[in-house]
């Protein structure tokens, strides 16, 4: 097993943990409504750092090495990308009223900041053939999210607000989850993140009034949703990254929105225009060739030296 996943391109590995977020929402939905947005993501953290606790120590020491810069990159990860980005993408789920396919799709904005991030903290620069590939995600998204494409409109500009600024926070936290990989181990990355997500989501139960322990039904499904979607998926997420430019990561992300899109049309009843099955089909076909191309359509720096064993 392990030798298959040193051998899997990291955009392949990105792109599956990807897909593995898309099953969030058979979860989510149902959870957000009895239980308040930031009681699921505190009770998600709980779980997360329970399960890396013996690597808290040596993942503290080894970021607290690294420096500052690193300190305020994982601080950011944790608190905004974990932590703050998931509360507002499952508060925007409530306040949509349950629109699944719009609030995933939208939340894929995040290629756009990814971009703009890569460039400007990671030195990595798209060569000429990318745009064929970022263009045509981006459109297939925007068919996806909009059943009339040329007179889209909005479910309310509350949620929208929400989404877009979990986009925002995850797009830079695929930005500074991959400069943390420069000099931190792809599972130290992982331990910090949920370590300071679930300080953030602590601090986040008092501003917003609600209660830390949903009870036992809801909790324990907030546990299977830690382990799926967050523990499983963000391990090989980082696995992935850590041999992956986040200009092509960002891509490779597009992965959820279409699994949570046939999530929604297959478990919850949702239905597509033609245009959005479309959308689908343009979306999968540019995540499925990205590792085809990875080599020739970004130029990124060559990585720093991690420990060995994290590469193995």
């Amino acid at each position: 097993m392990i030798r298959r996943l040193t051998s899997a391109p990291g955009v392949v590995l990105v792109s599956i943990a990807a897909a593995m977020w898309g099953l969030d929402a058979l979860i989510r939905k149902p959870l957000a409504q009895s239980t308040s947005a930031t009681t699921i993501v505190f009770g998600e953290h709980v779980v997360l750092v329970a399960c890396t606790a013996t690597l808290l120590v040596p993942a503290l020491a080894g970021l607290w090495r690294a420096g500052i810069r690193y300190v305020v990159a994982a601080v950011f990860v944790g608190a905004g990308a974990s932590a703050i980005a998931t509360i507002l993408l499952t508060q925007a789920l409530i306040t949509s009223h349950f629109d699944i396919v719009t609030i995933y799709v939208l939340q894929k904005a995040q290629p756009l900041v990814a971009v703009a991030g890569a460039w400007l903290v990671l030195g990595e620069q798209p060569r000429r053939g990318f745009a064929w590939f970022l263009l045509p995600a981006l459109a297939g998204i925007w068919l996806i999210a909009l059943p009339r494409p040329l007179a889209p409109h909005a479910h309310g500009l509350t949620p929208i607000a929400e989404t877009l600024g979990a986009a925002l926070l995850w797009g830079l936290g695929t930005v500074l989850g991959r400069y943390l990989t420069r000099r931190l181990t792809f599972e130290h990355v992982t331990t910090v993140r949920f370590a300071f997500g679930l300080v953030a989501s602590a601090c986040a139960l008092p501003v917003v009034g609600t209660a830390a322990w949903s009870g036992v039904h809801d909790s324990s499904y907030i546990a299977v949703l830690a382990l799926v979607t967050g523990l499983a998926a963000l391990f090989l997420y980082y696995y992935g990254l850590q041999r992956t430019p986040a200009l092509l990561s960002a891509i490779g992300e597009l992965a959820f929105p279409v699994t949570a899109t046939l999530i929604g049309i297959y478990v919850f009843g949702n239905s597509l225009r033609w245009t959005q099955w479309i959308g689908v089909a343009v979306t999968v076909g540019v995540v499925s060739l990205l590792p085809v191309r990875r080599r020739t359509i970004v130029r990124a720096p060559a990585p720093d030296l991690v420990p060995a064993h994290a590469a193995s």
